[in-house]
């Protein structure tokens, strides 16, 4: 939960203080901060993994609630069941509420460590799902170059020889004629290297890609012991 960040947002000090002081004894201690309704301005620069909203003044809980985006992970911590509460859940599906007996701070802990741990599962199942689908968008580049090789090596043959042609006859040409052409040369075969190490390399790939297909077709294959 290093990498994971609580937002305690209450008007109420004792209750912050009260948090704060039991999260500064666990093991794994998330990024902590304390806004009170004053200062929260509807999450504007602030995006925690989750927020623990405890007593709020009357005409504040409403507006602190609307600007909360419905996706977000809140704990809300009340004396008594809120009369709204049903209709939150309703809006806020990642909403739980607790209420204030004995052991909230415990039980705080309890439920912000879950809910801390879903998000992170989530956020590692999104970093995969960009990861896959770059991987995906690079092997759909590398199978349009692999296409298009043949058409490439054509193309540089034509410019090559055509400029080996023209070196042929210096003489017909300026200075500056000359010095562009071999320039125009010398690109050319430096393409025509880059393209020929990208086959080398797909050509790698797809011999170390064979061998670890036997092994593992071996590995689930039976095996019988002859007679």
């Amino acid at each position: 939960m290093r990498n994971t960040s609580v937002l305690i947002l209450t008007d109420d000090s004792e209750f912050a203080r009260l948090l704060s002081a039991c999260w500064q004894t666990e093991r794994q201690l998330p990024g902590l901060s304390v806004l009170t309704s004053d200062l929260w301005k509807g999450g504007e620069n602030v995006a925690p993994d989750l927020i623990v909203i405890g007593p709020l003044k009357e005409d504040k809980f409403a507006s602190v609630m609307r600007s909360i985006g419905s996706n977000t992970a809140v704990i809300f911590c009340a004396t008594s069941e809120h009369k709204d509460f049903g209709l939150l859940r309703k809006r806020y599906p990642r909403l739980l509420h607790l209420p204030l007996r004995e052991d909230w701070t415990q039980m705080i802990l309890l439920l912000a460590g879950e809910s801390l741990k879903r998000t992170e599962a989530l956020k590692i199942a999104k970093q995969a799902e960009r990861n896959a689908s770059l991987s995906a968008n690079q092997a759909t580049l590398g199978r349009y170059m692999m296409d298009m090789k043949r058409n490439m090596n054509n193309a540089l043959t034509s410019l090559l020889g055509n400029a080996e042609l023209l070196l042929l006859e210096p003489g017909q040409l300026s200075g500056q004629s000359l010095a562009q052409i071999k320039t125009i040369h010398t690109m050319a075969l430096r393409i025509n290297e880059i393209v020929q190490r990208f086959s080398s390399l797909a050509s790698e790939m797809r011999d170390a890609e064979t061998p670890s297909q036997s092994e593992t077709e071996e590995s689930i294959s039976p095996h019988f012991t002859p007679r």
